[in-house]
């Protein structure tokens, strides 16, 4: 009896280590806690989990900002998954702008995995102020906030578009941008974030806005990638809104393993549609956005091959 006992408890433990051999460990940095991005990090977490089989466990790191994660891909050994706008990692490769004498060699070792939602520009105006364009903003009052992707953007528009020092600029922080809005204290807000903007679809059912759309020459002088919002997306939008976003992207290195690679590539495609049933701002992702992607991980190009993606030949080694 003493033997078999013996037999079987090693038999249990032989299955729980392999069953930790069989687990794949990766880390995630992401964003800020509190914003939406660190959300969407954990929702992917919890996805992978689930459409791998427990295979793949993601821990999620908070993170300061997209150039703290570009960074740490240089020092940041094996399955490390970081998310960034394409334009930063191009930076850091060529050592510009806030990566000006901080250049490394494993810089030219990030290799892209798949898309997440775009951070996309939101002009919100009141239905009441009369705004329906760039030019009618003269003489409002806008809030644009502080210290943001969104306000800096924001101020760059007003610039471009002839409206500087003719707008109003609210001393408002933008976590009150929806009750300064209602109680007519603003005529309207700028945010960014992926669609559909949670501080726009309230802004929308309470008080209602009306969203600006960008024309073709306007998306052109901003230098930004164009972005449609359908129809709908906000309580009283009746037609598309033509704006402007700053794509963002998962990815890895070379120091991860091409199955890895594969294996997140696949699960996260496989349980995009059941993430979007939770949370709205995955149904902004699809095809498309994958003329975002520079060059990509061999392991997701496996997988893109494998159900038939167009890629460019930037995209392949």
């Amino acid at each position: 009896m003493k033997l078999f006992t013996s037999m079987l408890s090693g038999s249990l433990l032989l299955l729980a280590a392999t069953a930790t051999l069989a687990e794949t460990r990766v880390t995630y940095k992401s964003a800020k806690t509190g914003s939406s991005y660190y959300q969407m990090a954990v929702e992917l977490s919890e996805a992978m989990k689930q459409g791998s089989g427990g295979d793949i466990s993601i821990t999620v790191e908070e993170s300061q900002g997209s150039v703290q994660n570009v960074m740490e891909s240089a020092i940041r050994p094996g399955n490390y998954v970081f998310t960034t706008p394409p334009a930063l990692v191009g930076l850091a490769q060529s050592g510009k702008a806030m990566f000006e004498g901080k250049s490394r060699p494993a810089f030219d070792e990030i290799r892209a995995l798949f898309p997440i939602p775009s951070l996309t520009m939101h002009f919100v105006m009141a239905s009441q102020s009369g705004i329906d364009d760039f030019k009618s903003m003269e003489g409002k009052t806008i809030l644009l906030g502080k210290g943001s992707f969104g306000a800096s953007e924001g101020a760059k528009y007003l610039t471009l578009f002839g409206l500087e020092d003719k707008v109003e600029l609210a001393e408002v922080e933008l976590s009150n941008a929806v009750a300064a809005l209602k109680n007519g204290q603003i005529d309207g807000f700028v945010t960014a974030g992926s669609w559909p903007a949670p501080n726009v679809i309230e802004a929308a059912a309470s008080t209602g806005v009306n969203v600006l759309s960008l024309n073709d020459e306007q998306i052109e002088a901003t230098g930004r990638t164009r972005m449609v919002i359908p129809a709908n997306t906000y309580s009283g939008q009746e037609s598309d809104i033509v704006t402007t976003s700053l794509p963002v992207v998962a990815y890895a290195t070379t120091a991860m393993d091409e199955e890895t690679a594969y294996q997140m590539t696949r699960t996260y495609w496989e349980q995009k549609q059941a993430m979007a049933g939770t949370s709205a701002w995955w149904g902004s992702v699809d095809e498309s956005l994958m003329r975002n992607l520079g060059l990509l991980h061999p392991g997701a190009i496996r997988y893109y091959d494998e159900i038939g993606m167009t890629l460019t030949a930037q995209q392949r080694p």
